[in-house]
């Protein structure tokens, strides 16, 4: 079992190792400011393309460090939120919106400095016509998600992890982080280290070449 911060300075890179490449959304869900992550367990949405009307209702009956994932069918003509409906999420506590489609009011969205991973911006507002779902196995940036999974999203993307082995994918991102960290103090920019870095990489792949 894993807390509720487990995973908040583990890289998606390390994550998306220790799942062997898995469980990553499409590079078209992105942060629309770099710096911004995200880490919590996913409060599912399900909504008609263009419908928001159960976005509001999520924000409402999520718990407070809840990240909202929304399968808004990858939609792009109209906005599944603004800045308004984006700030009283935060308002609420939750730690994010993923979502497979896209925001309005840029400028307010980004002011607010609230972690939003999306497909980009529109002019156009969301309908209320149609009532969605909640907590149900949704799909988000191609990636089956359900309520609990834990979504962890940074500069290089949303990657899911689901809930019922956590703790195992979480040592396994530990481990490979303190790799990297490791081989980066070891290499360095020492011109040898860099060629014998290279060198045993090469002939571990059994590349072997002449210059």
């Amino acid at each position: 079992m894993t807390n509720d911060h487990a995973f908040d300075n583990i890289p998606t890179t390390c994550i998306t190792d220790a799942l062997d490449s898995t469980n990553y959304m499409d590079g078209t869900i992105k942060p629309l400011i770099e710096d911004w992550h995200v880490s919590g367990p996913a409060f599912t949405v399900n909504i008609e393309a263009g419908e928001n009307i159960s976005v509001l209702e999520a924000i409402y009956k999520a718990n407070p460090g809840d990240v909202l994932v929304i399968d808004g069918k990858g939609w792009t003509n109209h906005a599944f939120a603004g800045d308004f409906i984006v700030g009283l999420a935060k308002t609420k506590g939750l730690n994010g919106i993923i979502a497979d489609g896209v925001v309005r009011d840029i400028r307010g969205t980004k002011e607010l400095n609230y972690p939003v991973f999306c497909k980009g911006t529109t002019t156009a507002a969301g309908r209320k016509n149609k009532i969605g779902q909640l907590n149900v196995p949704i799909k988000c940036g191609g990636v089956y998600v359900s309520s609990g999974d834990i979504i962890v999203g940074d500069a290089d993307g949303v990657v899911v992890v689901p809930k019922s082995n956590a703790a195992l994918i979480l040592e396994k991102a530990k481990t490979r982080l303190k790799k990297d960290e490791d081989r980066e103090i070891k290499v360095g920019t020492d011109i040898d280290m860099v060629n014998e870095y290279l060198e045993e990489v090469l002939s571990k792949n059994k590349v072997r070449r002449p210059l």
